[in-house]
């Protein structure tokens, strides 16, 4: 009688490692696919330019040597767009 509660214990033990192996392996397979979803669908769009501004120009004189300060800017904003 003991050693077939033996042999049935040790066989659940044995059942349960080769569950537990199998989750993880099921685990990483979902998560594996969930990122390659992700990118390509990202693929699937880029980004382009929205909107650019140039200033350019003069300010008032500056206190420290009086002469013109030049201001110089370009600000450009971005937006996702889908590929054709």
């Amino acid at each position: 009688m003991k050693y077939k509660t033996l042999k049935l214990l040790r066989r659940r033990r044995l059942a349960r490692k080769r569950n537990q192996i199998t989750e993880k392996w099921v685990q990483a397979l979902i998560i594996i696919l969930a990122l390659s979803l992700v990118l390509l669908v990202g693929c699937s769009y880029n980004m382009v330019p929205h909107e650019t501004k140039i200033e350019y120009g003069t300010t008032e004189t500056d206190s420290k040597n009086d002469k013109l300060q030049q201001k110089q800017s370009v600000t450009q904003t971005w937006k996702w767009k889908k590929h054709d």
